[in-house]
């Protein structure tokens, strides 16, 4: 279409196009694939771009358009998969020099799998930290994936490089995955919006090593987005053991509804909290346009205390498990700071990993409870901004692990809830700030009302292109 950059569209503004024959998916993917070249050399948001077969399906999505119609909801749109997840065709590493490029690579994850489905152009793979295993995104196979706003930061992890690939529309759909915090946390640190489901509402194949803390969900530049792709990926797949109860929702329906008359309960510490004074500047900004938009919005902690010890139990835990069947000599090649807290893990006995479990369960039911009086809980959801590269914390925070600085999200994957991040603005240093959205299990699309209608009421912006590169 003359005079449209059809790589800053949105997945509705391109499928709009392709219905009128004013823009191809052929023309999409070549803009999507035209800004990786420009903009990726500075991020390193990718570990795999497969040009030729991303232009193979966008050439069939183009003559289905012209033919007899699109087979799916997401038909050519540009899409990515996080470098976590098995995608056929193409090397998923992990993150890891312990797995051998070599493949095969026949299979798809159940994401990948509903994605193509759907027609959508799969472009790659994003960067991860080694199997996913902390909030930042670097690992030694693949380097450093740094933030656009200001490339001299992380932009958070484990899924770094889908965010960062959503920041500049390298793609315009990225998977992600969040088993502690990983999507909301490089959502809030890049200005992006994604939500982690309720547990089982995506399915999972393989399994995650760390069980059901694990998330699948969506992240893009737009909330509406994120609702079209979750309505494509929360499908059944019967290899995943532990997904719900099959069902089909399409969760773009209902999201104009407005906020009136939500009830919202405001915890901007959760009760023991110590957050930057910018930040909370920035989310009491957000939360007054909430009650502007009429929701009822009231200062309420959710009255229960830090999980951490329980929550690091199950994940060393995992971490123990992911590395368990490595030989010597691969493991020698793993991330000290995996290494770390896998061996701390191997030590973990059977009734402390029951006793976590204990906390856990207690937590849900809390949460519950609370439901029952607030629709949704919102939260920053981070206490500061994008730290610079090179450090699992913050420099000079006298932090140990990065649970330590994320405090608002791992909580959410103990109790299986979902829990959205949307941009809220800026911190004094110029960095993205986001707004946590909380939800009782299984109402997801309240979380996602909310999160449409403040991007409606407060526009996000993004940068046009990396800065500082």
């Amino acid at each position: 279409m003359s005079g449209t950059d059809l790589g800053t569209l949105a997945a509705g503004q391109l499928l709009r196009l392709y219905r009128r024959r004013e823009a191809s998916p052929v023309e999409a993917t070549k803009a999507a694939l035209d800004r990786i070249h420009r903009f990726d050399p500075a991020v390193n948001a990718f570990c795999h771009v497969d040009e030729e077969a991303a232009l193979a399906a966008a050439r069939e999505s183009e003559a289905r358009w012209l033919g007899g119609g699109p087979v799916g909801a997401l038909d050519g749109v540009p899409a990515t998969i996080k470098d976590m997840a098995l995608a056929r065709g193409m090397p998923t590493l992990k993150g890891s020099r312990t797995v051998d490029p070599a493949g095969p690579w026949q299979d798809d994850s159940p994401f990948a799998a509903r994605l193509r489905e759907a027609g959508a152009v799969l472009l790659g793979k994003t960067t991860t930290p080694e199997f996913g295993w902390k909030g930042v995104t670097d690992c030694p196979l693949t380097g450093h994936t740094r933030n656009p706003w200001d490339t001299s930061r992380t932009p958070g992890g484990s899924s770094g490089g889908a965010a960062a690939a959503a920041a500049l529309n390298m793609g315009v759909l990225h998977q992600g995955s969040d088993a502690g915090g990983s999507i909301r946390i490089p959502c809030a640190f890049t200005g992006t919006a994604g939500i982690k489901p309720t547990f089982g509402f995506v399915p999972q194949w393989p399994a995650s090593a760390m069980g059901t803390l694990s998330h699948l969900g969506p992240m893009a530049r737009s909330v509406e987005d994120v609702a079209r792709m979750l309505t494509v990926v929360g499908r059944s797949d019967d290899r995943d053991s532990l997904a719900g109860a099959p069902f089909d929702r399409d969760w773009t329906q209902g999201l104009a509804r407005g906020i009136r008359g939500l009830r919202v309960a405001y915890s901007r510490t959760l009760g023991y909290v110590y957050v930057r004074p910018d930040i909370a500047r920035a989310v009491d900004a957000a939360v007054a346009v909430l009650r502007d938009l009429g929701a009822h919005v009231e200062e309420v902690d959710p009255g229960f205390d830090d999980p951490v010890e329980a929550f690091n139990t199950l994940w060393f835990a995992g971490a123990a498990r992911a590395l368990g069947k490595l030989p010597p000599d691969k493991r020698a090649l793993v991330d000290p700071g995996l290494q770390e807290i896998a061996e701390q893990g191997a030590r973990i006995s059977a009734v402390d990993y029951l006793a976590a479990m204990e906390v856990r369960a207690a937590l849900s039911e809390r949460m519950a409870a609370f439901h029952r009086d607030w629709d949704l809980l919102v939260t920053p959801t981070m206490p500061l901004t994008a730290f610079p590269l090179g450090a699992n914390v913050p420099p000079d925070s006298g932090m140990a692990q990065w649970q330590d600085w994320t405090p608002f999200t791992y909580p959410f994957n103990l109790t299986q809830q979902p829990a959205a991040s949307v941009p809220c603005g800026f911190g004094d240093d110029g960095m993205p700030v986001g707004l946590h959205v909380v939800g009782a299990r299984f109402d997801d699309a309240t979380v996602l009302r909310l999160c449409v209608a403040y991007e409606a009421a407060c526009p996000p912006t993004f940068p046009e292109a990396p800065r500082g590169a």
